[in-house]
């Protein structure tokens, strides 16, 4: 096991969720931790909304999950819950997907109100899909970003939570193996 894959929740290639997912991938490779990135927009549509287990578009994702050392979970809180797109890709997992991994759960939304998101809507999931560690969660408003160009810039006291969430993810999941030295 010598990567964490990064799951993004959001239906926009440019969204507050996709910046948190970018500062960890580029934090973490940095410390020569391999990422491997998956996002909604990854999949077809149509196999999202029909739930089609057979679909091959899901392949490489449940591969990537299942000899991945640990997982970061990117969401947008929409009606005080993660994301419909995230909950149809985690509903065609297998029921076990997440045994033994190490999870860090993120979220954004518009306001402080629904902050609670990761720990009773999101976190729950993950559990049933059988994770080990839940790792406290990040959750971001609107507020704490600032739009650049085509991109956002992250305020610094979510930088320092997410890098104590990435810090403890790092500790926590086993990347010294055979295939990490390779």
């Amino acid at each position: 096991m010598s990567h964490i894959v990064l799951l993004s929740g959001s239906p926009s290639n440019q969204s507050r969720s996709n910046a948190l997912i970018d500062h960890i991938r580029e934090r973490l490779e940095a410390t020569g931790i391999k990422t491997l990135s998956f996002g909604v927009r990854d999949f077809p549509a149509e196999d999202l909304i029909l739930a089609n287990f057979a679909s091959p578009a899901f392949v490489p994702l449940v591969q990537a999950i299942a000899s991945s050392a640990g997982i970061v979970v990117a969401t947008p809180v929409y009606k005080a819950a993660y994301s419909g797109s995230l909950k149809t890709i985690l509903d065609l997992l297998p029921q076990t997907a997440l045994r033994g991994k190490t999870v860090l759960p993120l979220a954004t939304g518009g306001s402080p109100a629904h902050q609670l998101a990761i720990d009773y809507a999101l976190k729950p999931v993950l559990s049933a899909l059988g994770a080990t560690d839940l790792l406290q969660g990040v959750y971001a408003v609107d507020a704490q970003f600032t739009k650049s160009g085509t991109s956002f810039e992250i305020a610094p006291e979510i930088l320092e939570r997410l890098d104590q969430g990435i810090d403890r993810l790092a500790s926590l999941v086993p990347l010294a193996g055979p295939e990490a030295a390779a």
